[in-house]
């Protein structure tokens, strides 16, 4: 976060905090003394009162920043995700709910906020230098880069395997993670429509990493925002099966049978924790959701038992029935 947090400053917060929070006017040798103190070089900005390294203007930065920055990745990846890969066939489905897709995208956005407040003491420390977080490549090495990003996926798929597992234990399930299998046959725009706790705790070892374990921090910055972007891919919908990666990789076809049948296939990345704890389930063709939407959309005539589409009249029928 201190790196995006840099990028902020330089764009568009210090010309902020001083339009916000100016400094107060003085004169003379006091005047070019105060500019002095709030140089970029020092951490701050000229005309501004709240140096960089003010504790409130940092909470208040992270916070636009997180808002500005979930809600982005959250709007663009869903959207091509949903109009490139997603199968929008799949809307015909039985379980699929009425209006679900404005549901989704309404639900992401109640969530966002709450999570990007309970995550702030996180980012704070990170910006205030209270992780392990490091500039210089060379302090650690280039093989520590690579390292360092094995150890990050292999943690956060351990530890995010359990957390989620147990989320799906009764005492805790209808509490917190329940809101987000309201969505049997999801779309990408699922993929932050949770319960606020539900998305904190799931979060939980991206953030603690990084204070058990050295990270350069641009890295860090690539791989969170990969995190995100993941999350939402494995909620495309696509049931492609029968490639030798689907036995390490926990893809969307996956995440497809968790939302459906509940209890398979917890893990995030991989899928070594639900083989060795017996909790994985192997997309198979037959599993596929689209059948049931296929089924549906034959009753209503768009489409062929082969599934061809059916042209359709001006009155929403197929021709044949015109």
């Amino acid at each position: 976060m201190d790196a995006i947090l840099e990028i902020g400053d330089h764009l568009f917060l210090d010309s902020l905090y001083a339009a916000l929070v100016p400094a107060s006017p003085v004169n003379g040798s006091e005047n070019a003394a105060l500019r002095h103190s709030f140089s970029d070089a020092d951490g701050g900005v000229a005309g501004s009162a709240w140096a960089r390294d003010n504790i409130v203007r940092q909470c208040i930065s992270i916070l636009i920043i997180t808002q500005i920055g979930a809600t982005s990745l959250y709007l663009i990846f869903s959207a091509l995700s949903y109009f490139l890969i997603f199968d929008r066939r799949l809307e015909f489905h039985p379980r699929f709910l009425k209006n679900q897709i404005s549901q989704e995208i309404a639900s992401s956005m109640r969530a966002v906020p709450f999570i990007n407040i309970l995550t702030l003491p996180f980012f704070l420390a990170e910006v205030r230098g209270k992780s392990l977080l490091y500039t210089n490549v060379d302090e650690y090495g280039w093989s520590w880069m690579v390292v360092s990003t094995v150890l990050f996926m292999i943690w956060n798929d351990f530890m995010i395997y359990w957390i989620h597992r147990l989320e799906h234990h009764p005492s805790v399930y209808k509490y917190i993670h329940k809101p987000h299998h309201k969505w049997i046959v999801p779309t990408p725009w699922a993929a932050l429509a949770f319960h606020p706790l539900d998305g904190y705790v799931q979060s939980l070892p991206y953030h603690v990493f990084v204070f058990i374990c050295p990270v350069q921090k641009y890295l860090y910055m690539v791989l969170f925002g990969l995190v995100q972007i993941w999350t939402i891919f494995i909620h495309d919908g696509d049931m492609i099966s029968g490639h030798w990666l689907e036995k390490y990789i926990n893809s969307p076809a996956h995440h497809t049978l968790h939302h459906m049948y509940f209890t398979v296939n917890y893990g995030q990345y991989f899928t070594w924790a639900d083989s060795y704890f017996n909790s994985h389930r192997a997309p198979q063709p037959e599993l596929d959701p689209l059948h049931e939407a296929l089924r549906v959309m034959r009753e209503k005539g768009l489409v062929d038992e082969k599934g061809n589409p059916i042209p359709q009249g001006k009155n929403g029928k197929g021709k044949k029935d015109e």
